[in-house]
C-alpha cells in the first residue's frame, strides 16, 4: 500500500510570508514554494488549500529515508512546537525547490533560443526579399 504524507510550513522570509508543501509520496520527497505576501490567517491558508493545491506545481521527487516508529504524543507536540519557531526550509525541500528552478531556467533558455533564431531568420528572408524586389525593376 502507498503512503503520502503532505506537510505546509508557513514562515517568514523577509519581506514576504511564504508557504512550503512537502509531499512524500512512495519515499520520495517534492516540494511546492507559494509566497502569500501578508501574513496569511488560519482560515485564508485553509482556503488556499482547499482551492489551489491540485494547481500547484511541485518539483521533481528527491528520494529520502523515512522511519516508521510510534512516537509519544508529547514528544510529536514538543516537536510540533519546535517546527514551528524554526525558520527556513528544510534541507530536502531546498534541494527539490533547487532543482525545479534549474528545470524551468534550462526551458525558458531553450525556449528564448528558438524565438531567437526565429526572428533572426524572419528577418534574414525579410532582408532577401528587399533585395530581390530592388533588383525587380532593372
Amino acid at each position: 500500500m502507498d503512503k503520502v504524507t503532505g506537510e505546509l510550513k508557513v514562515f517568514f522570509e523577509e519581506p514576504f510570508w511564504i508557504g512550503l508543501f512537502e509531499r512524500v509520496e512512495n519515499g520520495k520527497l517534492s516540494a511546492a514554494k507559494v509566497t502569500f505576501g501578508a501574513e496569511p490567517k488560519d482560515y485564508e491558508v485553509y482556503d488556499f488549500i482547499l482551492k489551489h493545491y491540485y494547481v500547484l506545481r511541485f518539483s521533481p521527487a528527491v528520494a529520502v529515508s523515512e522511519k516508521e516508529t510510534k512516537k509519544n504524543p508529547k514528544r510529536m507536540q514538543r516537536e510540533v512546537k519546535k517546527q514551528l519557531q524554526d525558520t527556513g526550509i528544510g534541507t530536502k525541500s531546498q534541494q527539490a525547490l533547487k532543482l525545479q528552478q534549474e528545470q524551468f531556467k534550462t526551458e525558458r533558455r531553450h525556449r528564448s533560443r528558438e524565438q531567437k533564431e526565429a526572428e533572426e531568420e524572419r528577418m534574414f528572408d525579410l532582408k532577401q526579399q528587399k533585395r530581390k524586389e530592388k533588383h525587380r525593376g532593372h
